[in-house]
């Protein structure tokens, strides 16, 4: 009978099983890099029939573990192992194992073994070798991949066993589809999923930003770019180098090509000279040499490069005063980026970087993704439009105007819908206008549970709304929901909570979406320079300042008053400071974690 499996972990696990001889090592040996390029981050689980050691006997290590340790662990700066010892029959379980994986870092576990689990797997069968199905006898394959997938007869997915793109496909849609499962199990928030409400639940930062992630899907619209036009744009295509890179062999250096012969020969005559763009067709014979340019291609029959300073030329003839190496100075035709192979991979955000080396392939015009739509409006009777007169109780919107800047930051069409009056048919004619146009909406204040607020009411009759408490400062209340096939997103009032709310959950959705492959906020370690104080359970997002300091330290200091109104303390700043739930306080000198602002703002 199946043994039952239970997923200990928080992140999809999936198994791969076969006859001994169907090739599963070889086939995860392919697929574990085609999948890393599409940016998984992958963990393996093997299960071994056998006695088995990971070091060997001399190795300090080995020593420490055989005079009765149980664990022992070896760390440098390159990895990290621990090894247990755990002599028990029968071997430990799989949901034991899994636990010992840091989840964090992991986007799946691949299982190699363990067959007689009742755990997702894919069947590996090859048609020579004459063994009866797996899937036959377990319900929990969901996938074949055969050699000969035209003569086996089916009822369940089948893939081809050589084709490692497509086998690497139905990981990835397997992976997606069980996360957003995962993610709603843990999150029993009212969303349009369906899931029931807990508006009394607060959720870490964290968890509201993966259930957020669970709706979003992609665009699939692909268009062309002109190369010229496509910073910022998310390449929806691999592209693949239609040239070597460089094209053809050529120098490093200035200096004197030839052919190198062993022994000292370290003396040739000059005969002739190849500069950048040029090309030199004679014949080189041994003990004959031409001066050459940095970029300039190699003549036939040459392999070796010395440099100018290191030579003594005369009366046509040039000696070198060191040593000569076979080869050196020379850079490989296709050495940088080999024809016919991948030169940036899709999903990626082009930026100058990237598009200069799309046009050094020659690129003249690249397939991206649709730009996200999103339609942005404030309400309220006090909001005035700046550049008219402001009234005895309003307030000038700046909000809107920092949403839709940070929008532009991420290359959005953004459909400006202005300030909506307070009246709720307006608000619903607004929203219905914005759901038909948009991929996405955004609005800001009136979020906190239990506000008598016209977005609210509008959102109840023409779409579905979550209201949530977040662990966070500033910014507690999000509401999250949608409007047709449109996502929502209602962000807290005060202008500073804007900001912070739209960096944490709004903008890795508009990435995601964008079609930009699992974009994680860039966060680097810094100095404290004074005491921060947050509170255990709730992130803390302090406006901060990081420069080098005169010891060559990364160092960062706050701005000052942290209100959440005090819109100036983000202009002041290039950073937040990132406190974490499980931190009450920090002491000057202490390492503290920074979001630079450079990534979008």
């Amino acid at each position: 009978m199946t043994e039952p499996f239970v997923n200990p972990l928080t992140i999809p696990v999936i198994g791969f099983c076969a006859y001994s001889g169907t090739g599963k090592t070889t086939l995860l040996k392919k697929l574990i890099p085609e999948l890393n390029r599409r940016g998984l981050r992958l963990a393996c689980v093997k299960h071994a029939h056998h006695n088995f050691d990971v070091d060997i006997p001399g190795k300090d290590s080995y020593e420490m573990r055989h005079a009765g340790a149980r664990q022992m662990l070896v760390a440098s700066h390159v990895r990290w192992a621990l090894m247990t010892e755990d002599k028990q029959e029968p071997a430990p379980s799989l949901p034991h194992l899994l636990r010992q994986l840091e989840q964090d870092e992991v986007d799946i576990v691949l299982v190699e073994g363990f067959k007689k689990l009742a755990l997702p797997k894919i069947e590996l069968h090859r048609a020579s070798h004459g063994k009866p199905l797996i899937h036959e006898v377990d319900e929990y394959v969901r996938a074949i991949a055969c050699d000969d997938a035209t003569e086996l007869a089916v009822d369940i997915k089948r893939l081809d066993l050589n084709n490692v793109e497509q086998i690497a496909d139905y990981v990835c849609d397997y992976a997606k589809q069980e996360q957003q499962k995962i993610d709603c199990q843990r999150l029993p928030l009212e969303a349009p999923c369906g899931c029931e409400t807990d508006t009394s639940k607060t959720l870490s930062v964290g968890e509201g930003v993966n259930h957020i992630l669970s709706f979003v899907e992609p665009l699939a619209e692909v268009e062309e770019a002109k190369i010229e036009l496509a910073v910022n744009r998310v390449l929806a295509k691999d592209a693949v180098s239609p040239i070597n890179v460089p094209q053809r062999t050529n120098s490093a250096m200035d200096g004197y090509a030839f052919k190198y012969q062993n022994g000292d020969n370290n003396e040739f005559e000059v005969i002739g000279e190849v500069l950048a763009g040029h090309s030199f067709d004679g014949d080189i014979n041994p003990g004959q040499a031409v001066k050459i340019m940095t970029g300039a291609a190699l003549p036939a029959n040459v392999d070796t490069v010395e440099i100018r300073e290191l030579a003594q030329e005369s009366e046509g003839r040039v000696t070198f005063n060191s040593a000569i190496k076979a080869g050196q100075h020379v850079r490989q035709a296709g050495e940088d980026i080999a024809q016919d192979s991948c030169a940036l991979a899709k999903q990626v955000r082009i930026g100058p970087a990237e598009q200069g080396l799309l046009a050094s392939l020659g690129f003249g015009h690249i397939p991206v993704y649709r730009k996200p739509k999103v339609a942005v409006f404030s309400t309220g009777d006090e909001v005035c439009q700046p550049g008219q007169p402001l009234s005895g109780v309003g307030i000038y919107d700046s909000n809107r105007y920092t949403i839709m800047g940070m929008l532009r930051k991420l290359d959005c069409d953004v459909l400006d819908l202005g300030i909506i009056e307070d009246r709720q048919q307006a608000l619903e004619e607004a929203l219905q206008q914005a759901g038909e146009q948009a991929d996405v909406i955004i609005s800001s204040g009136g979020v906190s549970v239990g506000d008598a607020d016209f977005v609210k009411m509008a959102l109840e009759q023409v779409g579905s709304i979550g209201f949530w408490k977040i662990a966070m400062r500033p910014g507690r209340p999000l509401a999250f929901g949608q409007v047709g096939k449109a996502l929502f997103f209602g962000l807290p009032g005060n202008p500073v909570a804007v900001m912070v709310s739209f960096l944490q959950f709004v903008q890795p959705a508009i990435r995601k979406m964008a079609g930009e492959a699992n974009y994680k906020p860039n966060l680097i370690p810094a100095i404290a320079a004074e005491d921060f104080r947050s509170r255990l359970g709730r992130t803390e997002f302090s406006r901060g300042h990081y420069q080098l300091n005169d010891k060559g330290q990364l160092e960062v200091r706050s701005t000052g008053s942290q209100g959440s109104g005090i819109l100036s303390s983000m202009v002041k700043g290039n950073c937040l400071i990132v406190i974490p739930e499980s931190v009450a306080q920090v002491a000057s000198g202490d390492t503290v974690y920074v979001q630079p602002f450079a990534q979008l703002l």
